[in-house]
């Protein structure tokens, strides 16, 4: 009772002080962690309501505890308040805000302008490439489905400028009929744009005109008896109809652009169905799960994911809804505001949008009860995992360490994380070994040394007293008995003895069911092939396996794309690319004078001489 009071105290002394603006509010612990952020349009009135004791929950109580002050940021307007909220929420990820727990971005398909014949590719992050961007994307898969499409209607080239610079023959792509190989001049330039605006008109919902077109070439090549080319218009439709029936579902009544957002809810968790609409086509959809208080509406949800979602994404002209959000108006000028043109809100309740709003209510509804299934199932799967283990308590968060390298080369060790709610892909972290401390080659034992250290060195510095949830309190090594006693010596070591400890190798003939497993002062031991947490274990160790393998495979590509040029003076990434689109390697370049030097764009005379001063040297 104590400690309420004196957080409840804190409280009513803060509030004398607060200003009567609009605003952000911190509430802050004793030992500075930010434990909520708000906005309210009268900073005062908003945090005395938090002094009222008796109307608070259960969970904003336990937070009014543990006030020790009140920072905050004073804003001309709420909807001002309300996007300074959404990025400081972002920063700080309070524990008593209902967090969306994304940081992804969406996918795109770019048809790039830089260049005569326009390539076409997938873009993911910043849109600093000139061209034009359709999207976002639900998924990649989604992307790559389009793009396999659009190459075999419109036979854009997909290879990058160097490769295109340098081509002598046609590429495989052109064989199978998924490129018109402008590259080496099979197509001339105004054709490849009737086949680029062609394509552009496609992404922006025109296939019926396009199928038109292609039908009309059709037959006019028959009629001419040329069936060859009147097969490839053929071909060419086949795949525009198909694209149509699979993979866009028409969002008839949608003219332009929308976002769609349905929630269900439930007790203790809710789900926001999010659907993409462009030009009048659906782009795919993702579900996204809150874990909230049992006193959360569905107006709440809805109020949180718009502005936390929307906070580093350009929302769309309309944003068609489920349920009124909370503070409409001032979520509806925020983002217009961010926008720069105006952004409606609808919630429709007859017509074709609230057929597609209805449709995509079902979807989160199926969503959330497929999630709740799988969250009862997670719960056995935890409590069977601590009676095989022999543990005293249910885990709450695992990470899987795995090491990879070649005979000691471009070695890379890897973290995973996981809770009942799945894979945590936030907290992958991965270590780049052997640059602290020197290895021999092949040393699995001093790299899950280095690995450890470097963890949780860094744990007992940003975490000392374990309040975050940073630490896990069950580890998993993919190794055997040798890894296990190299990582429980570190730990020990840094003075960390309460964090349990499991290994699991493979067992004869590497096969999978027959893994053995290592604990502490314990026998090693195996699980029953048909055993759940067996098969868990092996999809975290495959997980960290995949990881580690992809986070090695990128650090070796990155050591084979060095070439002699990066360890050239001046040499940076773009004067490197401009040399090799102009002379093709890099052996060309060592023959080449300081005239032809010269010539490449970006190559003054200093930097020439340097250049074939480098190479005379050897």
């Amino acid at each position: 009772m104590s400690d309420r009071i004196s957080g409840l105290e804190n409280l009513k002394r803060i509030v004398k002080t607060l200003p009567n603006q609009p605003g952000v509010y911190r509430m802050v612990s004793k030992e500075g962690i930010v434990l909520y952020v708000g906005k309210a349009k009268n900073i005062v009135k908003r945090v005395t309501s938090y002094t009222q004791i008796n109307r608070l929950n259960t969970r904003i109580l336990h937070m009014v505890n543990q006030v020790y002050h009140v920072e905050i940021i004073t804003t001309q307007t709420e909807s001002e308040a309300l996007l300074l909220e959404n990025n400081l929420i972002k920063s700080y990820k309070p524990p008593y805000n209902v967090l969306l727990r994304d940081d992804k971005s969406f996918p795109y398909i770019l048809l790039t302008t830089n260049h005569l014949f326009p390539q076409i590719l997938k873009h993911r992050g910043n849109k600093t490439i000139k061209g034009s961007y359709f999207g976002p994307y639900a998924s990649s898969h989604a992307v790559y489905e389009t793009l396999t499409i659009l190459q075999k209607v419109f036979l854009l080239r997909s290879c990058n400028d160097a490769v295109f610079e340098n081509r002598t023959r046609p590429c495989l792509l052109y064989q199978i009929k998924r490129c018109s190989a402008p590259c080496v001049k099979y197509i001339n330039k105004q054709d490849y744009d009737v086949l680029v605006n062609q394509a552009i008109a496609f992404l922006k919902g025109e296939s019926s005109i396009i199928q038109s077109q292609l039908a009309v070439r059709m037959h006019e090549a028959s009629d001419k008896l040329d069936y060859e080319q009147a097969k490839i218009y053929r071909d060419r439709i086949r795949a525009l109809t198909n694209i149509q029936s699979t993979l866009f579902i028409h969002g008839e009544g949608i003219s332009e652009e929308a976002d769609v957002l349905a929630v269900a809810t439930s007790p203790k968790i809710s789900c926001v169905q999010l659907f993409f609409y462009r030009n009048g086509q659906n782009l795919g959809n993702v579900p996204y799960f809150f874990t909230h208080d049992e006193e959360w509406s569905a107006s709440e949800i809805i109020s949180t994911f718009l502005g936390q979602f929307y906070d580093d994404r350009m929302p769309p002209k309309e944003i068609i809804l489920s349920h009124k959000p909370e503070d409409q108006e001032i979520i509806q000028d925020a983002l217009s505001q961010k926008a720069g043109r105006k952004i409606v809100f609808l919630m429709p309740k007859t017509g074709k949008k609230k057929n597609i709003l209805d449709h995509a209510l079902k979807n989160a509804e199926e969503a959330l009860a497929r999630k709740r299934q799988n969250s009862n199932n997670q719960d056995d799967l935890f409590a069977g995992l601590k009676d095989k283990f022999g543990l005293d308590f249910i885990p709450q968060r695992i990470e899987v360490y795995d090491n990879s390298h070649i005979s000691g080369a471009q070695a890379v060790g890897c973290m995973i994380c996981a809770d009942k709610t799945g894979f945590l892909k936030n907290s992958y972290r991965k270590f780049n070994v052997g640059f602290k401390h020197a290895l021999a080659p092949g040393d699995d034992y001093g790299m899950m040394r280095e690995v450890f250290q470097r963890r949780f060195q860094r744990l007992l510095k940003e975490d000392p007293d374990r309040e975050k949830d940073l630490w896990p309190d069950l580890i998993l090594i993919d190794g055997g008995k040798g890894q296990l006693s190299a990582v429980q010596e570190t730990l020990i070591d840094l003075g960390i003895n309460d964090i349990q400890l499991i290994a699991i190798a493979k067992g004869p003939e590497r096969n999978k069911g027959r893994e053995d497993f290592y604990m502490p002062n314990r026998d090693v031991f195996k699980l029953e092939p048909n055993d759940p947490v067996l098969y868990f274990f092996q999809r975290l160790r495959d997980e960290a396996h995949r990881f580690a393998i992809g986070s090695h495979r990128q650090k070796r590509e990155n050591v084979l794309t060095r070439s002699q040029l990066d360890d050239i003076e001046g040499i940076g990434p773009k004067r490197k690319k401009a040399l090799l689109l102009h002379f093709g390697s890099v052996k060309d370049i060592a023959k080449a004078s300081v005239t032809d030097l010269k010539k490449v764009e970006g190559i003054n005379n200093d930097i020439a001489e340097k250049i074939h001063a480098f190479f005379q040297k050897g």
